[in-house]
């Protein structure tokens, strides 16, 4: 059972950094620009982070194993348009389907596990092989699409989805049990959809605005009905009594920073694989294979930081993983601001480990800030919704680099290092945010607020079927 729900993990995870490895493959192959290449990554995380707490409730409602394993197939379909695709539109299409799947997995795997290991120790083993899934999939990830590049074609890292998928729908029907919640959340049309309008709106204002011009009537209609959705988001959803997302959340502290602080880290952290991957791969010309090994340090670090920076969460609370968090994530920045054309390997590796180190100390603290004085009904919520900002971040930081380094990706002839410079800087501010957020969140005025807080929304519904982890 653990097996199968991890292997959903597995290949969500390790999509992310097969793809972004096989872009200059794809983009080469099909004639794509340099926007449509960012929406191959951005309608995966959009998509996701828009349906991550819908497909929570849905498998609660439905039944977990039901909800999975439609999510399972989906993905598998989704994979296998994807490594069919004949033009890029077709390619962004199915990136589509793969994520709807996507979405339906790790939230309903975690509630899975929750609901089948039900002893404290047994539970927390479950979650620690869970957790060092993730580690594995990012350290699988470059090197086998590296290898799948190199040897077939960047068609190959999708097909590589539909065993795995196989695998894992045959181990649910076999092992996993079908279990329903009993408190059924109500779901909310209404917030789902305008928080999708908002979210794509601001992707495609930052993606498309470049090539289609910060003035035109197009963008500046689509920026404008992305604020209105905002609004009208935020109006909502503070008058339903079992929001889509309970905004009284944000009035602890602990809890407001863990939100932006997962987008600054994850917007910081999809930049840096979107743009290093065109870097090596165009600029230094690497082969896949070698830019798979160079993306080697950053798994290592997950490996071997990401269950560390869980123990000093444990035992001296999540300051210190944040604060070490902004400082390496600021100094790699700073770091790549000084890249050339002609940078030897060796720094690059050091780039790449110091990246890989400050990142993978962000996740444990984020998600202990988030449910910081929580009520335990509610820290599934509070939880899904920075999962949610986990994946908004990578989609923002994706966009940042066509608005931001356009001349970079565009191939224009400016010198790749110059016209990327913009976005490490932009990278390092995020960095310092980490760590000032390290801060104000871990702060006493910040616990007071989080205490303040529990008493007010402890007896609303519960929200258990969000639990995403």
């Amino acid at each position: 059972m653990l097996v199968s729900c991890c292997l959903s993990l597995l290949i969500v995870s390790m999509d992310a950094t097969i793809v972004n490895v096989a872009i200059p493959s794809m983009r080469a192959d099909l004639g794509a620009s340099a926007s449509q290449m960012q929406w191959v990554v951005d309608v995966y995380t959009l998509v996701l982070a828009s349906l991550l707490m819908l497909s929570g409730a849905t498998g609660d409602r439905f039944g977990r194993r039901r909800v999975f394993q439609i999510g399972l197939t989906v993905f598998a379909v989704g994979s296998l348009l994807c490594s069919i695709a004949p033009n890029i539109e077709t390619l962004i299409a199915a990136r589509l389907i793969q994520a709807i799947g996507g979405s339906m997995l790790n939230p309903v795997a975690l509630s899975i596990i929750s609901q089948v290991f039900t002893g404290r120790v047994e539970r927390a083993r479950a979650l620690g092989f869970w957790g060092a899934v993730v580690g594995i999939s990012m350290a699988l990830g470059p090197t086998v699409g590296g290898l799948l590049i190199e040897l077939i074609s960047w068609r190959a890292v999708f097909w590589i989805n539909l065993p795995i998928c196989l695998l894992a729908i045959v181990l649910t029907a076999v092992f996993v049990p079908e279990t329903k919640s009993l408190t059924m959340r109500n779901i909310d049309p209404i917030g789902q959809g305008l928080a999708v309008l908002f979210l794509f709106g601001i992707v495609f204002t930052l993606i498309e605005g470049p090539g289609l011009g910060w003035t035109s009537p197009g963008v500046l209609a689509i920026a404008a009905a992305s604020a209105v959705a905002l609004i009208a988001f935020l109006r909502f959803e503070s008058r339903r009594h079992d929001p889509f997302i309970d905004l009284r959340f944000f009035k602890s502290i602990p809890f407001a920073s863990a939100t932006v602080t997962a987008i600054c880290a994850f917007a910081g952290w999809g930049a840096f694989l979107f743009m290093m991957s065109i870097y090596l791969q165009t600029e230094r010309q690497y082969s896949a294979m070698h830019t798979g090994l160079i993306y080697l340090p950053i798994a290592i670090g997950a490996l071997v930081f990401s269950p560390l920076s869980g123990r000093l969460v444990g035992r001296y609370g999540a300051r210190p993983s944040l604060l070490a968090a902004g400082v390496l994530i600021t100094c790699s920045s700073v770091m790549l601001t000084l890249l050339t054309a002609t940078t030897p390997v060796w720094q690059l590796i050091v780039v790449f480990a110091v990246f890989g180190i400050g990142f993978s100390m962000v996740n444990a603290p984020i998600t202990n800030a988030a449910v910081s004085g929580m009520p335990l009904d509610r820290a599934g919520a509070a939880s899904a919704v920075t999962s949610t900002s986990r994946q908004i971040g990578v989609s923002i930081g994706v966009a940042l680099c066509g608005s931001v380094a356009g001349a970079a990706l565009n191939g224009s002839g400016a010198d790749f290092a110059d016209a990327a410079r913009p976005l490490w800087f932009v990278c390092v501010a995020m960095g310092v945010v980490v760590f000032v957020l390290g801060i104000v969140s871990t702060s006493a005025r910040a616990v007071r607020s989080a205490e303040r807080l529990a008493p007010l929304i402890a007896g609303t519904p519960a929200e258990e079927g969000a639990r995403v982890g």
